[in-house]
């Protein structure tokens, strides 16, 4: 089959790779229809080759049609539509039994001290193949695919792998209170999509980035934004009462803009060899932390922080006598996907489209052209903010 596999920084190409097998009772294979491009997918195009093998197939947003499964699953059945959560998932460990799916104790990496297995993402997470494919091996799939409606667009339902999930947890977790407020810093797609389903559920959303095309876009759904600058946080107490939002939303992660040492950290690391890197990454602070330190700003006094946007520094510097004297709470991780899958799946199958979910991909492009896909989108050219590829 085609696949889309990594082959070094910044290099990602699409190769003819070995069909996927079922090699438990309990995998499914599926013939993949889409699969989207994540921003943690750039992660690895730039900056995490010390955890990726060459080879390796990339991808974890995906959805498509059952094509076979193992003698112990019963819950789908060939020809079944399906989107897979990108965490691997068993649903029935202890970790599990609390809907902290992400930490399933059946799946978790504990040779590297991760949580549970992902899909298409190094390693550090189990190093499964990815979805970027015309095929993928579904492990614990008497758990993970959730079955969606025949018949609508697969925009429609994709992002139930990961953004709608991760950006529902990142409104929950934030914690606004009823009537209450939320920054939310990056408008990606977790952030376009965290905007939306904060002013869902009635609270005053206030987006901020720097790229027009992502400010337009949030502005098409109701958000007020507010441009990136050096006076953001400043702009943001002026809209609320001197007090500043009571949750904010960091949707950014370390791909955020502003911290030049990170900046040069992470191109240093990209060209290290691998274990001097994997040393670096997994003891010293790599992270740019510009976007987690404007929303210690932001966010009024007593307030959340929400992290969404992925950190992957060890020992990152953390300005905690001002997080205590604000008393911040600050929650974060992988969303746990299967926990959310029923407050959403009413939403996108609701054909009024209450969270936009058809207004979200920027760029549909086949797999051959999925290494023009990654260049587009880490450069933020062509306006790209979400690109699904399609095998």
């Amino acid at each position: 089959m085609k696949a889309l596999t990594w082959q070094g920084k910044r290099d990602v190409r699409v190769e003819d790779v070995p069909d996927p097998v079922l090699k438990e009772p309990n995998d499914a294979i599926i013939r993949v229809t889409s699969s989207g491009v994540c921003g943690s997918d750039l992660h690895l195009y730039e900056v995490l080759g010390p955890f990726i093998s060459p080879g390796d197939v990339l991808g974890h947003e995906p959805m498509g049609v059952v094509e076979e499964v193992g003698p112990e699953i019963t819950n789908i059945t060939p020809g079944d539509r399906v989107v897979v959560p990108f965490n691997i998932s068993c649903g029935h460990c202890h970790m599990c039994g609390q809907e902290l799916y992400a930490q399933c104790e059946t799946t978790q990496v504990r040779e590297t001290g991760m949580g549970g297995a992902l899909f298409g993402y190094t390693k550090l997470y189990g190093e499964v193949p990815g979805a970027q494919a015309e095929y993928l091996r579904v492990p614990q799939a008497q758990f993970g695919p959730v079955k969606v409606p025949q018949g609508p667009p697969d925009e429609r339902f994709v992002f139930l792998s990961d953004v709608l999930p991760t950006a529902w947890q990142a409104v929950a977790w934030a914690d606004v209170p009823d009537g209450g407020s939320v920054t939310v810093l990056g408008l990606g797609p977790i952030g376009q999509m965290a905007a939306r389903i904060a002013a869902h559920r009635g609270y005053r959303a206030i987006g901020v980035d720097l790229v027009p095309e992502r400010l337009s876009m949030a502005r098409r759904h109701g958000i007020e934004c507010v441009e990136l600058s050096p006076d953001t946080a400043e702009a943001v107490r002026d809209l609320t009462d001197g007090r500043g939002t009571d949750a904010v939303i960091d949707a950014v992660g370390m791909e955020a803009h502003g911290s030049p040492f990170g900046k040069a950290a992470h191109t240093l690391v990209g060209f290290m060899p691998d274990r001097a890197a994997e040393q670096l990454m997994t003891r010293a602070g790599m992270d740019r932390l510009a976007a987690l330190h404007l929303a210690i700003e932001i966010v009024r006094r007593g307030g959340t922080i929400s992290l969404s946007g992925v950190y992957g520094g060890m020992t990152d510097p953390m300005p905690m006598l001002r997080m205590f004297d604000k008393g911040i709470t600050l929650r974060m991780g992988q969303a746990h996907v299967r926990r959310w899958i029923d407050d959403l799946l009413p939403l996108v199958s609701d054909d009024a489209d209450p969270l936009g979910v058809l207004d979200l991909t920027t760029h549909r492009l086949p797999l051959e052209q999925a290494p023009h896909g990654y260049e587009i989108f880490q450069k933020k050219q062509d306006g790209a903010i979400k690109v699904l590829l399609r095998p």
